[in-house]
């Protein structure tokens, strides 16, 4: 059975899917943009879009009962791969260990010409 997760506190989804989704032990979420669910704002480089992003999956796991520490697999989408060091400086700072499993990818482009996208997966 699956259950929709949704808060205003983080970007109401833009299209026919849910911000996450709870099935079973795991939440699911869908990738986060940089979006500031307050104002609609983009900040602007690689580290902002990322503590942005981030703060978006926090608040989506607020929702569902869950803490960051709850998370098990991370997916990273960058428009560049060179700004991983910066993504990755920034990530570090949010995730403590054990560190979830991740993928990081860079791809040719992402929603609103963002630089970076972010889903996880969380464990109850």
């Amino acid at each position: 059975m699956k259950n929709p997760i949704a808060t205003t506190n983080a970007p109401g989804a833009i299209g026919p899917y849910s911000q996450a989704i709870n099935a079973g032990p795991f939440v699911f979420i869908s990738g986060q943009i940089p979006v500031d669910p307050a104002t609609g704002n983009i900040a602007e480089g690689i580290k902002a879009q990322t503590a942005q992003s981030i703060a978006n999956i926090k608040a989506i796991l607020a929702a569902a009962g869950l803490t960051i520490d709850n998370v098990v697999k991370t997916t990273v989408f960058l428009a560049d791969m060179a700004m991983f060091g910066d993504m990755n400086e920034v990530y570090a700072e949010n995730f403590t260990a054990p560190f979830p499993a991740r993928s990081a990818v860079a791809v040719r482009e992402l929603p609103k010409q963002v630089l970076v996208e972010i889903e996880v997966i969380a464990a109850k």
